[in-house]
């Protein structure tokens, strides 16, 4: 893809190498097995997009300041502690390529780690009196549980609609990034007006970021976990929803019964993956991320022209052409 990290990092370079430093700091501990798995995190850290996010908006709402370094630094102890707590709950033995924390160190440490993590996040917090930035990662932490939890009362029954669907994506994933978009600008001292403008900007961001992820279930692309992982764990996404709702009774339920008692054959699940390509349910999701993505430029439109505001354009681009 002609998009890559290191562009659309160019404004804020220097205050993402500074972040990674002051991150660091953040999560250290006197606790030697704590430590040990703090530096084993931190050496197999991701793309650091969500700090972007924080560090993008608080530049097109009018600058970078000592809170949105605090602000970027909750946001990743808060997905970090959310990414080892996910682990316990999949029951997933790898991160991103790697050895999860749970795999190496088992469940009852995975979960004190999470715990700690978020415990991290909110003594920064308090202690630098940043009740706002607390107040705007709270939201969004309470809204991840829902997200969860939603989805797996909806997977028992298999009875998901499109609109619970974006309801869940909405709190799971693009309530988080939401979060980064409306702290970014917290930090930089605007408005509550303008606070709320960039909310919804990472909420549309959000929404189509997760759709791209649902799509991965059904490409070849390479992204750390196999095809057809989501129809395996029972989660309805849009693609398979859209494919249900445009199709003959007595293949939908022979497509749900697959889902629901045969989801560890994969030649059953390669069935449904077919089903769904053949019903258009590919080509529908696509429209509707690409929707998103619209909707996420009009609210961008409305910010005064910068660097940051190119990159974070181009950031937009990256969540729906990247490949993992």
């Amino acid at each position: 893809m002609s998009i890559n990290i290191k562009d659309i990092q160019k404004p804020i370079a220097h205050e993402m190498k500074e972040f990674e430093q002051k991150f660091r700091n953040s999560m250290k501990t006197d606790v030697m097995l704590l430590d040990q798995i703090m530096r084993y995190i931190i050496h197999r850290k991701g793309k650091q997009i969500r700090p972007m996010f924080v560090f993008l908006s608080a530049g097109i709402n009018g600058g970078i300041s000592e809170s949105t370094y605090r602000a970027a630094s909750l946001i990743e102890l808060v997905h970090t502690a959310s990414l080892v707590h996910d682990d316990v709950v999949d029951d997933s033995d790898y991160r991103r390529g790697f050895f999860s924390i749970k795999a190496l160190w088992k469940n009852k440490i995975a979960v004190l780690v999470g715990d700690f993590l978020l415990s991290k996040g909110l003594d920064l917090s308090v202690k630098h009196k940043e009740y706002q930035l607390l107040g705007i990662i709270n939201q969004s932490v309470t809204e991840m549980s829902e997200g969860e939890l939603l989805q797996i009362e909806k997977a028992r029954k298999l009875n998901i609609s499109e609109e619970v669907y974006y309801e869940i994506i909405r709190k799971k994933t693009a309530s988080l990034i939401a979060s980064c978009c409306a702290a970014g600008a917290s930090s930089s001292g605007v408005s509550d007006e303008f606070i709320e403008k960039s909310r919804l900007l990472g909420e549309k961001i959000g929404l189509a970021f997760q759709i791209k992820d649902d799509l991965f279930d059904y490409g070849d692309e390479e992204i750390g976990k196999p095809t057809g992982i989501d129809i395996k764990e029972k989660k309805m996404t849009l693609p398979l929803i859209y494919a249900l709702n445009n199709t003959g009774r007595i293949t939908r339920n022979r497509i749900i019964n697959i889902v629901k008692r045969h989801s560890n054959k994969p030649a059953k699940v390669q069935e449904v993956i077919d089903f769904v390509k053949g019903s258009g349910g590919i080509t529908y999701t696509k429209e509707v991320m690409i929707s998103y993505v619209n909707e996420a430029y009009t609210i961008l439109k409305e910010f005064p022209d910068s660097p940051y505001k190119e990159s974070l354009k181009q950031l937009i681009q990256y969540t729906i052409e990247r490949t993992k």
